[in-house]
């Protein structure tokens, strides 16, 4: 494809410097004004008219955000190994949680990675999940379905900060392009079977399901001493460091002398 400034007989520096069919630079360049405004940028102000605005053939503004091309090399290395960790049978368990949690309203997804990707990757499931598990008080009072990407990805950074909020540590959190690009479902089942842990060990009346589907979190015990108890424990030498019961010093001789090893008659 020519750039259209050659098209339309100017001549344009910057296609020198730009590959327009994958990245594309465009403006008016039919006189001698130069390209120099990524055409990503002129079409916001291609509406003002005040310039032209000529994207790629490929351009296309419906395109998600993770529309990327394959891993190579090292790269492909990791991202098999991290894939490796997604385990098939955890994933049945957090999707039949999931729908006795939300109700009947959350359609099943297909039994698969890509479908368990593909039913949590707008964050309306799991807006419903931690909406269901906090009552009353629903800390996610909008739940919209939107196909722009940017919303997709708002609601389940909204889930985060309220999962974050009902106990689940950082250490355990997902990322939103983990989910969203598919770069982690490892760590979305991390944080799911987290947040099902807590509901559990909780016991507040709000998770439904079967109680075995998560273990439950430890919890602190925590034990009350008198004066005269703590006082009877400084005086305890404890195993680990050492003892001094059956020490004795018979038999032994003087320092500096040495070992008698001839037996006398």
């Amino acid at each position: 494809m020519d750039h259209p400034g050659e098209a339309a007989g100017g001549s344009c520096p910057a296609a020198l410097h730009h590959d327009w069919e994958t990245g594309g630079v465009c403006c008016t360049c039919a006189g001698s004004t130069l390209c120099t405004e990524p055409w990503r940028e002129q079409e916001n102000t291609a509406a003002q008219g005040q310039v032209n605005f000529y994207p790629p053939e490929s351009y296309n503004p419906t395109t998600n955000m993770a529309n990327r091309g394959p891993a190579y090399g090292l790269s492909r290395e990791v991202q098999s190994k991290i894939d490796k960790k997604y385990d098939p049978e955890l994933e049945e368990r957090l999707v039949k949680w999931i729908i006795a949690q939300c109700g009947p309203g959350v359609k099943e997804p297909e039994k698969d990675k890509a479908g368990f990707q593909k039913w949590l990757k707008d964050g309306c499931v799991l807006c419903e999940l931690i909406n269901s598990l906090y009552g009353a008080n629903k800390p996610i009072k909008a739940i919209k379905t939107s196909g722009m990407a940017f919303k997709q990805m708002e609601q389940i950074s909204m889930f985060l900060k309220a999962a974050e909020s009902y106990g689940v540590i950082k250490t355990d959190m997902f990322q939103t392009v983990d989910l969203y690009e598919s770069k982690d479902l490892a760590a979305v089942q991390r944080t799911l079977l987290s947040l099902g842990s807590l509901a559990v060990t909780k016991n507040d009346g709000n998770y439904k399901g079967d109680p075995n589907w998560f273990p439950k979190k430890s919890q602190e015990n925590k034990r009350d001493f008198s004066e005269d108890q703590l006082n009877e424990g400084r005086n305890v030498i404890g195993l680990q460091m050492g003892t001094n019961r059956g020490a004795s010093q018979a038999g032994m001789t003087g320092y500096g002398l040495p070992r008698q090893i001839i037996n006398n008659p």
